[in-house]
């Protein structure tokens, strides 16, 4: 079947596929518990631009629109601390445009280091004006609202919401997937699990619609809900996988169960930390010197953590995909250093 990524327009934030690395320090830490799984990781974290990170795959694809559009402005939502607002205040530094992040207060932290630190400290690095929004306001219409004032202004505006996770912004993660049958060919090996974590869901979707639209199988990409309740995580990422795939292979459809996650990590709600995440963080940073974030990765590796313990992958390859947001850890400072 014919793939259809080419029709649509895109701006380049990233050198080429990022590279698959094994952590056979963790393993050897882990010991034989792990039943000689092997454990690989998907570099999504040393992209170049912005501080590297997943939504650069979502951001090209949107911000390729924005620009064929004729936009001079790129508006989106996020928490106060969003890898997502971040990372979309530097692509759209690189492409030449204005851009205006609504950030929601809703995550009950008040320390200093998360209300000034980490990824806001960067949103006014790359020139984004940020507007702080309070937790019961409904960002993506503030951010319509204000594409509206633009326009009135001769200007013109694009606006995309949380994470960038429409069905256009999944096929960076559809890109991914094909890098990763790729790596998968050219290496001989087949990865058991493709583990990501799950918060606005585009980056499990826009897997699944690629998997499935080169015929391959989605089941096998397991993700971690980190934001939205179990029941709500499977809803919106069936909706945004289903319509993603319609985007590249309309004549394919989404398999009933191909979309699985797991609701252990995610803790009492979204961004606040778990006792397994910071262990998952100190063991990745102590035996492998790799960093990932508070919120997103660190939970997922902890489910991926205790999967390997638990010999769940048994003598099988699985692929952890690293989806960046280090900027993070320096906002949670005060979490990581007492543990919790």
């Amino acid at each position: 079947m014919r793939i259809r990524l080419d029709e649509f327009p895109r701006f380049r934030l990233l050198d080429g596929p990022t590279p698959v690395q094994r952590l056979v320090r963790l393993e050897q830490r882990l010991g034989p518990a792990t039943g000689g799984a092997r454990l690989w990781v998907k570099r999504d974290d040393v992209m170049g631009v912005g501080g590297g990170g997943n939504k650069l795959r979502k951001l090209e694809f949107l911000i390729g629109e924005a620009v064929a559009q004729g936009c001079d402005t790129f508006i989106t939502t996020g928490g106060l601390q969003s890898n997502h607002a971040r990372q979309s205040a530097a692509a759209a530094a690189r492409a030449g445009l204005a851009c205006e992040l609504m950030l929601s207060d809703v995550v009950p932290r008040h320390d200093q280091a998360y209300r000034t630190n980490g990824n806001l400290l960067l949103d006014d690095l790359f020139g984004a004006t940020v507007h702080r929004l309070p937790g019961d306001v409904n960002a993506l219409d503030a951010a319509r609202a204000r594409a509206d004032e633009i326009g009135r202004e001769g200007r013109k505006a694009y606006v995309v919401g949380s994470g960038g996770s429409s069905p256009l912004g999944c096929l960076g993660y559809a890109v991914c997937a094909a890098e990763i049958l790729e790596e998968e060919q050219v290496a001989g090996r087949r990865f058991e699990a493709i583990v990501v974590p799950n918060g606005s869901a585009g980056t499990h979707a826009g897997l699944a619609a690629g998997l499935s639209a080169a015929g391959d199988d989605p089941r096998r990409i397991l993700s971690f809900t980190v934001l939205a309740p179990l029941d709500k995580a499977l809803e919106e990422t069936r909706r945004l996988a289903s319509q993603a795939l319609n985007l590249i292979a309309p004549d394919c459809s989404l398999a009933e169960d191909a979309i699985r996650i797991d609701g252990s990590q995610r803790g009492d709600a979204y961004g606040l930390p778990t006792d397994a995440m910071v262990d998952a963080l100190r063991i990745m940073a102590r035996t492998e010197g790799l960093l990932l974030d508070p919120v997103y990765s660190g939970k997922a590796f902890a489910g991926v953590l205790a999967g390997m313990r638990t010999g769940a992958w048994r003598d099988r390859d699985v692929l952890f995909v690293m989806t960046g947001g280090v900027p993070g850890l320096f906002a949670y400072r005060d979490a990581i250093a007492s543990g919790g």
